[in-house]
């Protein structure tokens, strides 16, 4: 009845653990349930039983655990209930009842398999462990079924169909029993004994199958990230998730092979990897062999060229693979690997000349179909593995030529990289030749195909390793090239004055006269990097003369790009309506180019406009259109659809559409790059807002690794609030100058973020001073006044100015509206007409925000005595923080109105109810749990429990039974509608 001891977490199954515990619960309340759990080796089956068990002992029941152990031919009958019947026999609690079947005993010393004896047999285990239920609460946990003997089978069967799960002559279940039985997916063949078995068992009403799939990648990644002591780069990280393919064990070795060899694999991992393979006739072994050389999937008619045998003994050997499942069918005549490492273990164990000999056999199999774009990839992989370079070379081109058609700028990065590691190992003369076929154009190629995958970082060293290959005397045109193209780069990764450095150089090494395309791109590339540099003037004097040179030469999409920098530095820049209209022309201009990344640059523009304009709703079409332009381009990692994801999510956040929010941040996360996590920021704030402690997790993981300007700004966010949720101000207020002083560019300019986060720590800063003012700490509060009058200047000067020179927006004025609130708070004491304030600056269509100021007003409002007024606000922040799901200010106000009485003061004494609220308070009266009032009323049992939340609080009652008289004494409902 022990349990096994485990070093890691569980991680996932939350949906699992949760049937299971239900499982459970029923058994305890005497429904008896048998749940057969299937998975694959090392899914984590075990982990998922020992968890579960512990569950049941922490609920005062008893555990009985028998484990089937693969023994051959010469398995011992009932191995797993002998276990079982020991562990009973070995405590002193259970001698009363084991007494009374002592025909259990002759288990224990051997038994006997005649008919009658069995039967008799089979009863009393099945009366022994009905006895046991009726002490205590029963789980019977049965691991590996499918190694388990026929008498095991035959005696689960018994008990399953007519013994302890059997019901009464009343028809209710008979025992507190629940019974848990694990076996393999993978090792059942057709012809395993087990499977007619579980054919007839998952038929009886008390008996239910539980499959664990493999866990999702962002699962496998926490699970790597907690077995390993000493941190792992985030690329080990990914490689490790993508080779275990959501198996935990599998996932742990590798782990612990991190420091072999790179792409290597435990050698007890491939041993057991391996054992099912070794069971297979030699020609099986063969077919395996040439299969795993194609890779993990392989169409029949490529195998049968390859492996060289007679049609007829493929077949037969693929249908010896595919029973034992180490091979599954595919689509149009393929076979796959089960698991891609046992794809891997296989390989592993060829010879290297058999190896580079099958990667030649299939190079000239693909070649012998044509050399077409679908199999250039796998024609470069051969070339490459049989040490056929310069095809390899070709190969990669094409295969990198394929993927930019297709949009893939992932896998052409991919297939240039690999190209550009051959270029050198390749004689010059079987080189490709031609325009575009030298290193240095290959290398920027391959900068700007890692930039539209979302590698800044990579794209930047790229170019810098494409500017290394410039000599003295290249053409200066593709001189010029590299170094804007470098600049453009660094600008992704917030290198300003580097950038702004090479786009000058760029801009120098050719002159304006006569016109040409280069001078006119890197021109509109110095426009970008002046700009960020606060080199206002030169950018809009190189802008408007690049401009003319544009429409001279007719290059259609470099007039876009200088429009939309002309946009965002005339006038208001891009919250205007000319420069929107201007905005509108450049996008028309892209489109009709076909430059989608200079198109999707406008509509960024466009969204990003109407949103500091206070145009919530407006934004959006224009983000919708982005963002699927973005897709049908196969650029949705680059930087301006990232850009368009996270405002895409912001927006929603803002509107108070928190689940969509929610919803599309989950869709997104499955695709993302790395450097795109900031995208789901907004579901943060969402998470933050409800009461998940996860949030803040989430946010310190975007601080890991290289800068990022965007991952920074989110996770200061995030995690200032949270501190000053928790009312710790002193971590709010460092969060808060740490990340301004991170994000402060060089030319001294505050990030406009500045606002927001000052208005957060002033919150906490507040909080303080308002518990030291209330205990006489004076000299307290005076420090804390001052740190405020610190913050709330920033706050001041960043509003007034902001990062382009003009005041910032409708939001920016509200957190400034809210920042100056909660200095007054700090410095004097509660401001009602501050909040007042506020609370208007926040009408622009941010609603939580809003909420929280009403919170802040009410709490001012009641320090006047003005009670009725701050009623008002507490119901009206009330209904839109039970709308949203935030649970913590829902609680604040709660307390509020309990400590103030302000139910009592609510304006409206017919009823205080909304129509949905008056329904839930009759199914309160008539006792329902929040689980049945949702099935009631079709709303979730959380919604449910907000509404009766909200009843309580408007009822100034402390407990349902309380709401429920406080209704009758106020005429709210009538015994007649309560009647059950």
């Amino acid at each position: 009845m022990s349990q096994t001891s485990f070093s890691t977490p569980l991680i996932g199954r939350d949906v699992e653990l949760d049937r299971l515990s239900g499982v459970l619960e029923r058994a305890r309340g005497g429904e008896a349930r048998a749940v057969l759990i299937a998975g694959d080796a090392g899914v984590g089956k075990t982990r998922v039983l020992d968890e579960v068990a512990g569950r049941a002992v922490d609920r005062g029941m008893i555990v009985l655990t028998g484990h089937c152990v693969d023994l051959g031919d010469v398995g011992l009958p009932y191995l797993p209930f002998t276990e079982v019947l020991g562990a009973v026999a070995g405590d002193e609690r259970f001698a009363d009842v084991r007494a009374a079947h002592p025909v259990v005993d002759r288990l224990l010393g051997g038994g006997t398999d005649a008919v009658g004896d069995r039967l008799r047999l089979f009863e009393g285990i099945a009366g022994l462990l009905g006895d046991l239920a009726d002490v205590a609460p029963v789980l019977l946990v049965l691991e590996d079924l499918h190694w388990a003997d026929q008498s095991s089978r035959d005696l689960l069967r018994f008990l399953l169909s007519r013994g302890i799960l059997q019901r009464g002559a009343s028809g209710a279940p008979s025992h507190r029993l629940a019974v848990l039985a694990s076996y393999r997916a993978d090792d059942l063949h057709r012809r395993h004994p087990l499977r007619p078995l579980l054919a007839e068992l998952v038929r009886l009403p008390a008996v239910e199958r539980l499959e664990l799939r493999p866990m999702a990648d962002a699962e496998v990644a926490r699970l790597v990230r907690a077995v390993q002591e000493r941190p792992l780069s985030d690329a080990t990280v990914r490689r490790i998730v993508e080779r275990a393919e959501g198996n935990a064990f599998y996932a742990e070795e590798l782990v612990a092979a991190t420091d072999a060899e790179p792409g290597g694999m435990p050698g007890g991992l491939a041993d057991a990897l391996l054992i099912r393979f070794e069971q297979l006739t030699d020609t099986a072994q063969q077919v395996l062999r040439t299969a795993a050389v194609a890779g993990r999937r392989v169409e029949h008619d490529l195998l049968l060229g390859a492996v060289g045998i007679p049609e007829e003994e493929l077949e037969s050997a693929l249908r010896e693979a595919l029973g034992r499942q180490l091979l599954v069918p595919g689509d149009r005549d393929t076979y796959a690997f089960r698991h891609a490492l046992a794809r891997e273990a296989v390989y592993a164990d060829l010879l290297p000349g058999e190896r580079a000999r099958l990667h030649g056999t299939f190079a000239r199999l693909l070649a012998g179909r044509g050399r077409t774009a679908e199999t250039a990839a796998e024609r470069a992989h051969h070339h490459r593995a049989s040490h056929d370079l310069a095809e390899a070379l070709v190969a990669s081109l094409e295969a990198a030529d394929h993927a930019q058609g297709v949009g893939a700028p992932a896998e052409e990065l991919r297939h240039l990289e690999a190209a550009l590691d051959l270029w050198s190992s390749v004689d010059p003369s079987a080189r490709p030749s031609g325009e575009g076929y030298d290193r240095v154009t290959l290398t920027l190629r391959a900068s700007a195909a890692a930039a539209h995958a979302g590698e800044a970082h990579r794209a930047v060293a790229l170019t810098r390793a494409a500017l290394a290959g410039v000599g003295h005397d290249a053409d200066t045109e593709l001189a010029a090239r590299v170094r804007y193209t470098l600049a453009g780069n660094l600008l992704g990764v917030d290198s300003l004055n580097a950038a702004f450095a090479y786009s000058s150089e760029a801009l120098a090494l050719i002159p304006a006269e006569p016109p040409s395309r280069t001078w006119v791109w890197a021109a509109a590339t110095h426009v970008m990097a002046a700009r960020t540099v606060g080199e206002d003037e030169t950018a809009l004097r190189v802008a408007r003369e690049a401009l003319r040179t544009a429409e001279k030469l007719q290059v259609t999409d470099a007039r876009a790009d200088l429009l939309i920098s002309l946009a965002t530095l005339e006038g208001g820049g891009r919250r205007t309506p000319q420069g929107r209209e201007r905005l509108r022309e450049a996008r028309e201009l892209a489109r009709r180019s076909g430059n989608a990344p200079v198109e999707m640059r406008a509509l960024f523009h466009l969204a990003a406009g109407c949103h500091e304009s206070g145009d919530l709703e407006e934004s959006l079409p224009w983000l919708a259109e982005g963002l699927d332009r973005a897709r049908r381009a196969g650029l949705l990692s680059s930087p301006y659809p990232l850009e368009m994801r996270f405002l895409q999510l912001l927006v929603l956040y803002t509107l108070g559409r928190w689940d969509e929010c929610v919803r599309a941040a989950a869709a997104d996360a499955e695709m993302l790059p790395a450097a795109g996590a900031y995208t789901s920021g907004p579901a943060l704030y969402v998470a933050l807002a409800r009461g998940d402690s996860a949030a803040t997790e989430q946010a310190r993981a975007l601080l890991e690794g290289p800068f990022d300007w965007m991952s920074t700004l989110v996770a200061a966010i995030t995690l200032t609030d949270a501190a000053a949720l928790r009312g710790d101000a002193e971590e709010a207020v460092r969060r808060m100058r740490s990340t301004v002083s991170a994000l402060t560019d060089d030319t001294g300019i505050l990030p406009d973020v500045t606002v927001r986060l000052a208005a957060l720590a002033l919150s906490a800063v507040a909080d303080r001073a308002a518990e030291l003012r209330q205990s006489g700490d004076e000299a307290g509060v005076r420090g804390w006044a001052d740190t405020a009058t610190e913050l709330v200047e920033l706050a001041r000067t960043t509003a007034a100015r902001g990062r382009v020179g003009t005041p910032q927006g409708p939001e920016g004025m509200a957190w400034l509206a809210r920042a100056e609130a909660e200095w007054a708070r700090a410095v004097a004491g509660p401001d009602t007409a501050a909040w007042a304030k506020a609370v208007a600056a926040f009408d622009y269509g941010d609603d939580y925000e809003r909420a929280r100021c009403r919170l802040r007003h009410a709490e001012a409002l009641l320090a006047t005595g003005d009670r009725e007024a701050a009623a008002t606000e507490a119901r009206a922040a009330r209904e839109t923080a039970a709308r949203l799901g935030a649970t913590p200010l829902l609680e604040r106000l709660d307390t509020l109105v309990r400590r103030g009485r302000l139910a009592e003061a609510s304006p409206d004494r017919s009823s205080p109810l909304t129509a949905r609220e008056q329904d839930v308070l009759r199914l309160l009266a008539l006792g329902r749990s929040n689980r049945q009032i949702g099935e009631e009323l079709y709303i979730t049992g959380k919604t449910a429990s907000v509404h009766v939340s909200n009843i309580l609080a408007k009822l100034s009652a402390a407990s349902r039974t309380e709401a429920v008289a406080v209704a009758y004494r106020e005429g709210l409902i009538t015994r007649e509608e309560t009647v059950g």
